[in-house]
């Protein structure tokens, strides 16, 4: 269904972009749809269809937008970035922080807490 929905987008959008484009130049912009001469359609009547039909396509063009933007938050409403994917937890693990002194780590990361004299050459032994 979004598929369709971001096809039929497309596909507006390129009609309102070949509308606005066919529309009567004011001013020296890009409109290709200006000129002096006559014709069947022309004057009043050509800027007044022509902006109906802009009108009605960019109509179309924000109810597709809307219409994706509620199928996208129907899709994430189960999922949150937070937490992830919806229906998994995170393992519940020991939340309690270490104790500062490092007594209740395992003895290879005890030394990283509190490391013997002598052991950091940046620290000198204590003198005695």
């Amino acid at each position: 269904m979004e598929n369709v929905l971001l096809v039929v987008e497309l596909i507006l959008a390129l009609f309102i972009i070949v509308v606005v484009l066919l529309q009567r130049s004011e001013g020296g912009a890009l409109g290709i749809g200006g000129g002096g001469g006559g014709g069947v359609v022309s004057g009043r009547g050509a800027a007044t269809a022509l902006t109906k039909v802009t009108w009605a396509l960019a109509a179309a063009f924000f109810a597709v937008a809307l219409a994706l933007t509620v199928l996208a938050a129907e899709r994430s409403a189960t999922r949150s970035v937070i937490n992830g994917e919806a229906g998994v937890e995170a393992p519940a693990g020991d939340l309690t922080p270490p104790s500062a002194d490092g007594a209740d780590l395992p003895s290879d990361l005890q030394d990283l807490i509190a490391p013997p004299p002598g052991a950091n050459p940046l620290i000198p032994p204590a003198a005695e």
